[in-house]
């Protein structure tokens, strides 16, 4: 007996075949697409591989750049070439320190305090100038020594300075204008005495 049925299960067989013929060929194209996708990604890195240059940093290049920027001061024991010093050189060398600071007595207090009397007067002593807290926190006076490791470098000798010096970083310069210094006063203070010198030298290890 014939199946009435036969001709319509074939062409629902048929279109389900087209069906899935189809649909399986989008699906391919959307795999395609997605592959493709991720390539170029990979064509981007790739790209922006060849187009980097790496910087090569000597081994050890960072630590030691750390370290000379942390190195303390050395000071160099100075006292013993003041009393052979170049007064008028000191005096010349004094001029960068004109716009800050006056030199003469009963002179006015600029960005800087007056300077006359400064050699072994106490830290923050002079009237009428307002003072950094760092200073008024160190204490002590302004001897030889003090102002030779402040001349070297203010901001390491005391940390908060308002000084804004770079510093004198020759001893002879130093030494100059501290003998200098030493002038401007009515009574200038003695020079440096043997048991000083010697003093000076043991306590930096020379």
């Amino acid at each position: 007996m014939n199946d009435p049925l036969a001709f319509n299960k074939v062409v629902a067989g048929f279109l389900c075949a087209c069906l899935l013929m189809i649909g399986a060929g989008k699906f391919a194209s959307f795999m395609q697409g997605a592959d493709g996708h991720h390539d170029d990604h990979h064509s981007d890195e790739k790209h922006s591989s060849k187009n980097s240059y790496p910087i090569e940093v000597p081994e050890g290049a960072i630590t030691e750049a750390s370290a000379v920027a942390s190195a303390p001061i050395k000071i160099v024991p100075i006292l013993a070439m003041i009393a052979n010093a170049d007064i008028d050189a000191g005096k010349k060398l004094s001029k960068k320190c004109a716009a800050c600071h006056s030199f003469n007595a009963g002179g006015p207090n600029k960005v800087g305090p007056n300077l006359w009397n400064v050699l072994n007067r106490e830290m923050g002593q002079v009237d009428g100038y307002k003072y950094s807290k760092a200073l008024m926190a160190f204490g002590g006076k302004w001897d030889y020594s003090s102002l030779n490791q402040f001349l070297l470098k203010p901001k390491e000798y005391m940390k908060g300075t308002k000084m804004n010096y770079a510093g004198l970083k020759k001893e002879k310069d130093r030494a100059n204008i501290l003998l200098w210094l030493r002038s401007l006063a009515d009574t200038p203070a003695n020079l440096p005495s043997d048991e000083e010198i010697q003093k000076e030298k043991e306590g930096m290890g020379s």
